[in-house]
């Protein structure tokens, strides 16, 4: 269980129950905020049940939220000893994420919610891995920098409180996780990419090969990943011999690298270490900007060890501090969840309605409401 440093709202107690379905986790978890503490945690993820596909297939992970959504909340009533007419409010994703996915957590929510007369409080996915760091010990104090690198996004914003977001950069193209993702599928590597290829560098040599870092020295804090695939790509093709296909012509697959090729780990490195260099220095020129002192780092690729270490690195050569959440909390999770459901309780309502937000900016989000 983790403890929140950050009290919630002055005066507010009770439990709050958090649910995830925005694509291939379903997170069922409690957050009690009158000890600012998660007191049960339920997850169930879908990489084996997607693996055989190299990627998400959208309707099987709906099916599957369907399959686990109830059995991880009685999970976790039972794991913290309560009811469900004990929880004061159910939180679930509204989005961004999967339409599919989505609608059976709002759904679920919904459902159980009016079963048991409580109110609803939707989250913005985005939301619950910008705050999840406020569940560390130590936790950072408002204002921070907060490098988002979840999924699709890799952002930088100021973070000025619970709802007060600048954005600051943003990336022009790929992601930093896609770009983790799609060059390990390049290197022959299963599904989900990003940690293997991560294992994979360990062995290898960070200069052997020139992966570009593309924006490096823009001037500005936004991020590009695509040429940095396609410079994988092509790499790929050198390496297999495979020659390019003729232009205009139908292209052939995209070649793999052999898994028992004597480069790959040193082509693994070097993909690794132009991604954590593009992350870093556009962070540290975020708090040089900005003149703050605390950075935290959300999301999934924010659990690669690399990345902990080079930024870490680099914050304290500036005299900065960097916060991250367990690792744990790093993928989707119902924890981060409910900790936003207990900071946005006053925003509750028993509104049964379901509407969901594929395509939702963090930046249409506001404090929450007063009491």
């Amino acid at each position: 269980m983790a403890e929140l440093s950050t009290p919630t709202p002055a005066g507010q107690t009770g439990l709050v129950l958090g649910i995830e379905s925005s694509c291939d986790e379903t997170g069922v978890a409690l957050f009690d905020c009158a000890t600012g503490r998660v007191v049960a945690e339920a997850l169930h993820s879908q990489i084996a049940l997607h693996a055989p596909y190299g990627g998400v297939v959208p309707e099987l992970a709906s099916r599957d939220h369907i399959r686990y959504g109830l059995r991880l909340t009685d999970q976790a009533l039972r794991q913290a000893g309560v009811a469900g007419q004990d929880v004061q409010a159910i939180a679930y994703t509204q989005g961004p994420g999967l339409a599919g996915a989505l609608l059976v957590g709002a759904q679920l929510a919904a459902s159980l919610a009016f079963a048991w007369g409580k109110p609803v409080i939707p989250v913005h996915h985005m939301e619950g891995h910008l705050l999840s760091p406020l569940l560390a010990d130590p936790a950072p104090a408002f204002p921070f920098i907060a490098l988002l690198v979840s999924g699709g996004h890799t952002q930088l914003m100021r973070v000025n409180g619970v709802g007060q977001y600048t954005l600051l950069g943003d990336t022009i193209d790929d992601a930093a996780g896609e770009a983790f993702d799609k060059s390990a599928k390049l290197l022959g590597l299963a599904y989900p990419g990003g940690p293997l290829l991560a294992k994979l560098a360990e062995s290898g040599d960070t200069a052997a090969f020139a992966i570009p870092r593309p924006l490096l020295h823009s001037g500005d804090l936004n991020f590009s990943f695509a040429g940095l695939k396609t410079a994988v790509a092509n790499e790929v093709r050198r390496l297999t011999g495979t020659e390019l296909p003729v232009r205009g012509a139908v292209s052939a697959p995209q070649p793999l690298l052999p898994a028992d090729h004597l480069r790959r780990a040193d082509l693994a490195a070097s993909v690794q270490a132009a991604i954590v260099d593009s992350l870093v220095s556009k962070s540290l020129a975020a708090l040089r900007q900005t003149g703050l002192k605390q950075i935290v780092v959300a999301g999934g690729v924010g659990a690669n060890a690399r990345l902990r270490e080079a930024l870490t690195a680099g914050a304290a050569r500036i005299g900065a501090r960097v916060f991250y959440p367990p690792v744990a909390l790093c993928t989707d999770n119902g924890a981060m969840i409910a900790h936003v459901g207990a900071l946005r309780l006053t925003e509750a309502k028993a509104d049964y309605a379901i509407n969901v937000r594929p395509r939702w900016p963090l930046m249409e989000l506001s404090p929450p409401l007063a009491r």
